[in-house]
């Protein structure tokens, strides 16, 4: 029982690294889209058209048939060795030659970022990233107290010389952070030549790279150059996931990396929770040992071409004079930078009112955001709601302008 005035003492002390956790703006924004007659283009989320339903309802009744009490019963931290098997045949098939001992299945490649925050980032030590990067990467990293350093970046990628420039700029550097392959959330990819000259700088930086690649599948007319890893396997650690070509609800992934650094990561993950589920990977492997993934991805990029392509067309139509974009080669974004005069954030609001709603670019940069970006998602709604969701946006980014407009004439 209290009495008086005095409130009752919290029992509750947060660790300051706490204060340092904030919520993802994609999730928060998904909220709002699922209100009655929005269409969202907001949500990095594949299409579950593509989820193969067939496919995993059969494997998962063999896994159960064949194995039921070694899927169900815990298993080891580094994965399932037939899968981790098949991840480091996959990868010799694009050059990058690692043995299956390299590689440790994750619970979403996103648990990846978050075992490098643990094993590599001590309070205060700089990170290197690209502007924009993607911002789950920003949420895993930042609990650990790091000093974000935003490395200069064209439609190319990183600049060479920006991360050649690291010793003097951010010493110390624990590691670079690169999207190599259709990045989220610019869509960009990395070609051969820039490839090659990051890989040379990090080299002469002495900076590891932590190179992220769940979209390299997702090419549209041809597959991107080999990856980082393959170019400097002792220097790069390597995250891949099963998320865009399977299902993301499965929530698996892997990381490939140097030995000396593996049983480190192997360690974190055993602390965070002992292993990834054992029967997901079970099925998963029964699904894709075969060759599925050979016929099936194909399909996915095929839908996805024709989505990008008809966002292409509305953009085109739509958006007011003065916007930019690329349409990207691969993967499954738009990143749009609109006209002088419009602030994405504080737009975002009207746009939801009209039916459509986007991910503003801001979270996206570790310092200075440029506010005019947003992303826009094309693969989760059909062509003609992208149209309608397109024209929406057109709409509202119109009326604001006109607005703006009439404002400054006398």
């Amino acid at each position: 029982m209290t009495t008086g005035t005095t409130p009752p003492q919290r029992p509750w002390t947060l660790a300051q690294r706490a204060a340092r956790m904030n919520p993802s703006i994609i999730r928060e924004i998904l909220k709002v889209t699922e209100q009655p007659g929005v269409l969202s283009l907001a949500g990095g989320l594949p299409s579950p058209d593509t989820f193969p339903v067939e496919a995993m309802r059969e494997a998962t009744a063999k896994v159960l048939a064949d194995t039921p009490k070694e899927a169900l019963q815990y298993a080891a931290s580094e994965g399932f060795g037939p899968l981790r098997e098949w991840v480091a045949a996959q990868l010799a098939r694009q050059g990058q030659q690692v043995s299956p001992g390299q590689v440790l299945i994750t619970t979403g490649s996103q648990q990846g970022l978050d075992l490098m925050g643990k094993v590599l980032i001590d309070a205060g030590a700089p990170v290197a990233v690209e502007t924009p990067t993607y911002l789950g990467a920003l949420q895993a990293f930042a609990p650990y107290e790091p000093l974000f350093h935003s490395l200069a970046s064209d439609s190319a990628g990183p600049l060479p010389e920006a991360i050649e420039r690291l010793p003097h700029d951010a010493p110390g550097t624990r590691f670079a952070y690169v999207l190599p392959n259709f990045q989220n959330p610019t869509g960009r990819v990395i070609p051969e030549a820039r490839r090659q000259a990051v890989v040379a700088a990090a080299q002469r930086a002495h900076v590891p790279l932590i190179e992220d690649n769940p979209y390299g599948d997702l090419w549209f007319d041809e597959a991107p150059p080999a990856p980082l890893a393959a170019r400097w396997p002792e220097g790069t650690v390597y995250l891949g996931s099963f998320s865009k070509v399977l299902a993301p609800g499965l929530r698996l992934g892997y990381v490939v990396a140097p030995p000396e650094l593996y049983p480190k990561l192997l360690q974190a993950k055993q602390a965070a929770d002992l292993h990834t589920p054992g029967f997901n990977q079970r099925v998963v492997h029964q699904v894709i040992r075969d060759g599925f993934l050979d016929q099936h991805v194909p399909t996915i990029r095929a839908r996805y071409k024709a989505q990008r392509d008809a966002m292409a067309a509305a953009l085109a139509e739509h958006l007011p004079e003065g916007s930019e974009w690329a349409a990207p080669l691969g993967g499954m974004f738009f990143w749009i930078r609109l006209p002088a005069g419009c602030h994405a954030m504080a737009l975002l609001p009207k746009a939801v009112a009209a039916g459509v709603a986007y991910v503003p670019g801001e979270p996206f940069y570790a310092h200075a955001p440029d506010t005019r970006t947003l992303r826009l998602s094309f693969v989760t709604l059909s062509v003609d709601d992208i149209r309608a969701a397109v024209a929406a946006l057109g709409g509202v980014l119109r009326r604001h302008l006109n607005e703006e407009l009439a404002e400054e004439t006398p």
